[in-house]
């Protein structure tokens, strides 16, 4: 496969990320040593994130954002829509409710689109979003995380390394694991995959 592609949206959007986040390090005075051994993630993946070479998914994106001190909203243009925090408080503590008409909250890092699938809720901890995974994307490094995972294929294909092996899954399959364990996702198809995938902790 040719190495040469004209630049899409996915592309603009990893440098800017990646911006973000070289602005952020530098302005706490930190090296890619440092933020490296205070994310998980390898110095030369971070170097790539950083000048917009490689995208980076949003769990691996929160340990950064944490490591640097930020929500993982700082990295992306625009804020969430307002009103969810009124809404949460007028719900009891245990539980939210969101309706099919309420707008969602989406963010896109690289070739992942990620839809908040419920509101913010004190005392919660299940992160449930829907994600689009477009074809022809790069490939990220294993990266494991505090928490858990389960990702259940709706459409398409999903490569999905456990570990260093690879599994694949095809509509209907699913996996569930202990996000400690290095793991990482990939589209290698022609078309886009959608999975519903549920992590702890809360991303936001």
């Amino acid at each position: 496969m040719s190495e040469h592609r004209g630049r899409d949206a996915g592309d603009d959007r990893a440098e800017a990320v990646g911006a973000r986040m070289r602005r952020f390090r530098k302005e706490r005075g930190m090296t890619l040593r440092g933020l490296s051994s205070r994310s998980g993630l390898s110095i030369g993946f971070l170097s790539q994130v950083e000048r917009g070479i490689s995208s980076i998914g949003l769990t691996a994106l929160n340990g950064v954002a944490a490591a640097l001190d930020r929500s993982v909203a700082d990295f992306f243009d625009g804020d969430p829509p307002s009103g969810d925090d009124d809404k949460v408080t007028r719900l009891p503590f245990h539980f939210t409710l969101t309706r099919r008409a309420e707008a969602a909250t989406e963010y896109v890092s690289g070739q992942q689109t990620y839809r908040m699938l419920s509101s913010r809720g004190p005392h919660l901890v299940l992160e449930p979003l829907l994600v689009r995974i477009a074809p022809g994307g790069r490939r990220e490094d294993a990266y494991g995380h505090a928490g858990e995972e389960f990702a259940f294929v709706l459409e398409g294909e999903l490569l999905y390394e456990v570990e260093g092996v690879e599994h694949r899954l095809f509509a209907g399959d699913s996996v569930h694991l202990r996000s400690t364990v290095p793991h990482s996702m990939y589209n290698d198809t022609d078309h886009v995959t959608t999975v519903v995938s549920v992590v702890t902790p809360r991303l936001y």
